[in-house]
């Protein structure tokens, strides 16, 4: 059960991760969004990115029992 948890939850923060710096790059969003064409952005989808794979490699390699 953790294992399956903790690969889900690691996919969901890749996902908000990618979709975060591609506002940050501007490439989607509304423009009038806060985060659109905004380096900060694409610096925290990145960072979400690599945690999000961080937790889903644990989940997946080592939560075994």
């Amino acid at each position: 059960m953790h294992r399956k948890l903790a690969i889900i939850i690691g996919l969901i923060i890749i996902l908000f991760g990618a979709i975060f710096q591609f506002q940050g790059m501007g490439e989607i969003g509304p423009e009038s969004s806060f985060m659109y064409h905004n380096r900060d952005w694409i610096d925290y989808g990145m960072a979400m990115i690599i945690v999000g794979a961080i937790i889903s490699t644990v989940g997946a390699f080592f939560l075994r029992r």
